[in-house]
């Protein structure tokens, strides 16, 4: 009796906390931090590079970064198939990758409305709703997947497997229903009620665990991760960090980047964590040169590949 008491006073309280302005002021101290730190090391860093001896290594991870994003596409194209809607054609893939600029506007749910609309044209209201909701879900379970891989004996290695655990067909609805609460703008903007009517009616997940669309997310941070080591690799002269702890240390980054809503792609937050967690054990400046330069070369990405889609909403609006 007094242990059911004590759990309802401890869901009262964190009833009471404000998540989104926690998450604010997480971006803000984020960007704050690297702000600082850039600042504090502005006199050791240069942007000048050569373009003979470096341009290779610079486009082979723009190339890398264009193929994260069609394996995230391609791992969102699964889990709308999991849920039991078939495409026989890449539309899906291609919108994906058109709409992926989206998630650099304010907010951070444009992309989700675009692709919440394209899916309910063409199946219904729960799957469009449930599988875009979803898809972040599977992108952080794929990446604390690849940080456990360095963490194995640490108590750190059954958190970050976790995610991974409701990742089946018994748990997912579980997960749906907890992401309905925490997506209340996504709702809002849609102009739909955050129901669970006819929930496991509508959508018809059709094995056990959802085994493509993971190993494509987990493709999708590998690729993303090797863009950023041939990147760094571009500036530094030496490193103490083996390409495992790097490889956690940039998937933890880019889970926080993507878990706090109110960076625009994880800007600030990724960068912000990736330092805090590497210290000093890569030279400051040149962290800092690889970051940036990281950060230019896969919002590049992102915008070639969405060029057409800004058009033609720019031309919608004309």
């Amino acid at each position: 009796m007094r242990l059911n008491i004590i759990n309802k006073s401890y869901w009262k309280f964190f009833k009471k906390i404000n998540f989104g302005s926690l998450k604010s002021i997480f971006f803000i101290s984020s960007l704050l931090y690297f702000c600082i730190y850039f600042f504090y090391n502005i006199d050791q860093i240069s942007f000048d590079i050569n373009l003979e001896k470096n341009g290779f290594n610079l486009s082979l991870s723009f190339l890398f970064c264009v193929l994260s994003i069609y394996l995230n596409a391609y791992a969102w194209k699964y889990v709308v198939k999991w849920f039991g809607k078939e495409f026989k054609s890449n539309n899906l893939v291609s919108f994906y990758v058109l709409t992926n600029i989206l998630k650099y506007v304010p907010g951070g749910i444009w992309h989700f409305v675009e692709r919440f609309n394209f899916i309910k044209k063409l199946s219904n209201h729960q799957i469009a709703l449930y599988s875009t909701l979803i898809e972040p879900y599977f992108m952080l379970s794929g990446s604390f997947l690849l940080a456990s891989l360095g963490v194995i004996f640490s108590p750190l290695y059954f958190f970050l497997i976790l995610p991974l655990v409701f990742l089946n067909r018994k748990l997912i609805y579980f997960v749906l229903k907890r992401l309905g609460s925490l997506k209340g703008q996504v709702f809002e903007v849609l102009r739909i009620t955050n129901s669970n009517d006819q929930f496991e009616e509508k959508i018809k997940i059709i094995s056990f665990f959802p085994t493509r669309a993971l190993l494509f997310e987990i493709g999708f941070v590998l690729t993303k991760f090797t863009g950023f080591y041939i990147c760094l690799n571009t500036f530094i002269t030496s490193n103490s960090l083996d390409i495992i702890s790097l490889l956690v240390i940039f998937s933890l980054s880019w889970s926080l980047g993507l878990i706090v809503p109110s960076a625009p792609g994880g800007v600030g937050v990724f960068e912000a964590c990736l330092l805090f967690f590497v210290g000093r054990n890569i030279p400051q400046n040149t962290i800092l040169i690889s970051l940036i330069y990281f950060r230019v070369i896969s919002t590049s990405a992102d915008l070639l590949l969405s060029f057409p889609f800004l058009i033609r909403k720019l031309f919608k609006r004309i």
